[in-house]
């Protein structure tokens, strides 16, 4: 006899947002390059190349428009960067309403 799995369920209670901490930068993919790649504005004002790390590869799929963790590279960290996290929608709006994100707004 073969065990089923309950149902997921969305839960609409409480979640926890993962904010940047240290070198971390919140940013908006602009456009994907090919290969992992994808060219990023952050929210520093630099807009970076970044790269999905093989830990993440499989795991992580992103559009143009996402909001996403960015942590810069020691060695040409104004032009390079390690894409961490993806926000999903009510995490999105959850960062706005705390004024994480507003100065990317209107940049994009």
């Amino acid at each position: 006899m073969i065990k089923k799995k309950p149902p997921r369920r969305q839960e609409e209670g409480v979640f926890r947002v993962k904010t940047p901490r240290g070198r971390e930068v919140i940013g908006i993919l602009q456009q994907r390059l090919g290969g992992s790649r994808m060219r990023v504005i952050c929210m520093d004002g630099k807009t970076r190349i970044c790269r999905i790390p093989g830990r993440l590869k499989r795991r992580l799929w992103v559009r143009e428009g996402d909001v996403l963790l960015v942590e810069p590279w020691e060695f040409g960290g104004d032009e390079k960067g390690d894409v961490i996290y993806k926000y999903r929608r009510n995490q999105v709006e959850w960062l706005k309403k705390k004024g994480l994100i507003k100065e990317l707004e209107e940049e994009f």
